[in-house]
């Protein structure tokens, strides 16, 4: 059983200053536990990892990506298998627990999850401490040049998205990311009440397919620029990175180490370029 995604609720709505009794959709948000198991066959351990609240859907894909973009895991194939979590058998449980199955020679380092120390505002470190966290404990490197995408193929990457963009639709109350490949073509979309969730998903979805090559993808984002995203994005070696909404101070400095094309303000067929133009075609 998947659970759904839309939920419906009982509102008053006021037009012209009268009131009507009817239904209105909105966005499920739920707990997810990601759950980690390692070690060898006869010792193995579990970890809790990590606790989000998101769009139940594709929760599969969230927790791949979550482990790739941590850096815990290298590809798909260090994982031999994911499930849900059946053991408190309670409703309220129900879909709501995912264990991530490692190899059993795989080495993990656990300390990298601590990396997320430095995506909190209030954590007292530095932006540049900040990269070099994801330097260090990830071994991001620069991305090359060689992705080209002109502007005409970015100005449209808009109206793609939102035409797929089924639970927005109906809820006006979630984000979405979208991979495209240089001449617009929508490849991959994947929404969520988090942004860092829809993320999530997307690169989970992408790192597991046979076809879609991230390091030759435009990633879309429906709302801001944050450090976060674009910690992922250098993560995936996803080359070009466009927002509706504006890129935070640390977000383009992120951009910059890594040479990643950071695009925001993306709407209106116009938009602002932040970091590494070279890539746009102009």
């Amino acid at each position: 059983m998947t659970k759904p995604s839309v939920s419906s609720v009982n509102i008053t709505r006021i037009i012209n200053n009268q009131p009507e009794q009817t239904l209105d959709l909105l966005a499920v948000e739920e707990p997810l536990e990601i759950r980690l198991g390692f070690g060898p066959i006869d010792a193995r351990q579990q970890k809790s990892v990590s606790v989000t609240m998101r769009t139940p859907g594709n929760d599969f894909e969230l927790a791949l990506g979550f482990l790739f973009t941590e850096g815990i895991i290298q590809n798909p194939q260090d994982v031999y298998k994911i499930q849900y979590c059946t053991e408190l058998n309670t409703k309220e449980n129900l879909e709501n627990i995912v264990r991530v199955e490692l190899k059993p020679d795989l080495e993990i380092d656990l300390s990298k999850l601590q990396r997320n120390f430095y995506t909190t505002s209030s954590c007292g470190v530095c932006g540049k401490e900040s990269i070099e966290a994801i330097k260090t404990n990830c071994m991001v490197q620069q991305l090359d040049l060689t992705f080209k995408i002109n502007p005409q193929t970015i100005n449209q990457l808009p109206d793609k998205l939102r035409a797929q963009q089924s639970v927005f639709e109906h809820t006006g109350g979630i984000h979405a990311c979208a991979l495209f490949d240089a001449l617009g073509n929508l490849l991959l979309l994947r929404e969520d009440v988090g942004r860092h969730n829809a993320l999530d998903k997307l690169i989970g979805a992408a790192i597991n397919s046979a076809t879609t090559k991230p390091n030759k993808t435009v990633l879309l984002l429906s709302g801001r620029a944050s450090f976060e995203l674009l910690q992922k994005a250098a993560m995936a070696s996803i080359p070009v990175v466009c927002a509706f909404g504006a890129p935070s101070s640390l977000a383009v400095q992120t951009a910059q180490s890594f040479n990643i094309t950071l695009v925001g303000f993306l709407r209106n067929q116009r938009f602002n370029i932040y970091s590494t133009p070279q890539r746009i075609t102009l």
